[in-house]
């Protein structure tokens, strides 16, 4: 016998606008990202440039708004200047937060170059570790500034005339970590970001900045960090970032898939201490959020402990994604979407070969891992208002969590296509779920399409062999009949409901 859940959708009710950033990706330089990743020369899909096509087409697939770059860890350690220029002067150079050997082959203008192809904006991070306010300065100037300037006029000598106008920069990156080069106390990082905002609001007034947040809520210095950078600097930033990965290292599946009602608690207290700080300095400024580090990341950690150092484009952090791992990718879409009204950017990381939702063989094919498709229904169904819908469902209980709902569920409505989408994951690794949801205030729609992400194997994967071992299916039996939509959700699955007039 199924169990049964209701959702109640009102037009009426409403939590925020989606910023089609909250659907934004990651690529760092570390492992095969970039080299064997988007870029590889020899290889027989390469373009003019060396930008692999194949793997071009299947990040058009998901169309990212906007990929954060270059790091990460990489970045605390990184000299812009190394990445500009003819290749051929560029230095080969131990890079240290990941132990390996980075020939600067591909810097600032190919990726510039590489992303305008994909059709995705940049988050450009500076460094703050090794570096600081002069260095962050001189790249935006080489970025951002149109011409009759040095490092402007540079940027044109290299043969790019036209300003990048990169508008959203990271300060840095996860500089509470003791593992980052220059890690720095929460003060002394709040007053270099403050100083550092400064200085690249001078040089171009409308571009938007992130703060380093804390590394992940486990963090010894977390809340206490959030509220001395923020203190510093919050009048001169415009977003704190947060940073969070998945694990399953008990195989708890029922845990595992209740990690995300503890990542909406999170998201809930870093906003709270914004508003803190907000009303401590009496301010209008509202601080909001960047989810620029989430996913699941697991699977790869005893691969890489058998790595050999300083070597080019190693294979690092490459998990390879089972349909469980699908299904918390999934939650996690939902909670982001749920609080929309704070998280404005959100980066999956990362895009391709590490924790990736797209893998590369070196002398092979490209194809989708398990995970890219919640994000790729989510980014292509999910732009528009999400409402503020409220579920009734059977609940459990698990090692790390209590009454988590069997089903989790987010509904976005496009007024402009006129469509609704409905986000549903069942949880229940035993039971269907049978949906019931009444909608209120919107009259003459019906069901255009129920996708299912399913599998009796919850530990399946693809592979470049068997690339479609785990793929959805367009089979459900969502259907409307006088505003009251029922559907069976299968037990573990991800289901992707669009109505339409």
């Amino acid at each position: 016998m199924n169990r049964k859940a209701k959702l109640y959708i009102d037009k009426n009710f409403t939590i925020s606008e989606v910023d089609k950033r909250i659907y934004g990706s990651f690529i760092e330089h570390l492992g095969r990202a970039v080299y064997t990743g988007i870029y590889q020369p020899d290889h027989p899909t390469a373009d003019e440039n060396g930008f692999r096509k194949d793997v071009l087409e299947l990040i058009k697939e998901i169309d990212p708004p906007i990929i954060r770059y270059p790091g990460g860890n990489f970045v605390s350690g990184y000299n812009w200047e190394d990445g500009v220029g003819p290749v051929e002067a560029r230095p080969n150079r131990l890079e240290l937060a990941w132990r390996t050997i980075e020939t600067n082959e591909v810097g600032t203008n190919e990726f510039m170059q590489w992303a305008e192809k994909a059709g995705t904006e940049v988050m450009m991070a500076v460094n703050l570790g090794s570096r600081g306010i002069d260095a962050a300065r001189n790249f935006i100037e080489y970025c951002n500034h149109p011409g009759g300037s040095y490092y402007s006029d540079l940027r044109k000598k290299h043969g790019r005339k036209e300003p990048y106008n990169i508008k959203t920069w990271c300060l840095g990156n996860e500089m509470d970590g003791p593992w980052q080069i220059g890690h720095k106390d929460a003060t002394e990082y709040g007053r270099l970001a403050r100083e550092t905002a400064k200085v690249m609001k001078l040089v171009d007034p409308d571009i938007e900045l992130v703060v380093s947040g804390s590394s992940n809520r486990q963090m010894k210095t977390f809340a206490e960090w959030e509220a001395a950078v923020l203190e510093e600097s919050y009048e001169y930033v415009d977003y704190v970032s947060l940073h969070q990965y998945f694990r399953n290292d008990s195989n708890n599946l029922a845990n595992f898939l209740a990690q995300t009602d503890g990542l909406n608690d999170f998201i809930n207290s870093v906003a709270a201490i914004c508003d803190y700080i907000k009303a401590k300095k009496n301010s209008n400024k509202v601080i909001n959020l960047s989810f620029d580090e989430w996913n699941v990341w697991y699977h790869s950690d005893q691969a890489d402990k058998e790595l050999e150092p300083w070597t080019v484009a190693p294979p690092q952090l490459e998990d390879i994604y089972n349909f469980e791992d699908a299904l918390v990718v999934g939650l996690t879409l939902i909670t982001l979407l749920k609080n929309a009204d704070r998280v404005k950017i959100a980066n999956q990381a990362q895009l391709v070969n590490v924790i990736a939702p797209i893998m590369t063989s070196k002398n092979g094919g490209a194809w989708r891992q398990t995970i890219f498709y919640p994000y790729y229904h989510a980014s292509r169904f999910g732009r528009g208002t999400v409402l503020d819908c409220k579920i009734e469902s059977p609940q459990y209980d698990c090692k790390d969590f209590k009454n988590v709902n069997y089903l989790e569920s987010v509904v976005v409505y496009n007024q402009d296509q006129a469509q609704i989408t409905i986000f549903a994951v069942n949880r229940n690794s035993e039971e269907n779920l049978n949906l019931e949801s009444k909608l209120n205030g919107f009259n003459d729609y019906k069901v255009i399409e129920h996708i299912v992400l399913e599998h009796e194997d919850i530990k399946a994967v693809n592979t470049e062999n068997d690339p479609e071992n785990v793929k959805p299916h367009s089979n459900g039996n969502a259907s409307l009949e006088d505003d009251i939509l029922t559907a069976e959700l299968p037990k573990l699955s991800w289901n992707v409901i669009r109505l339409s007039k």
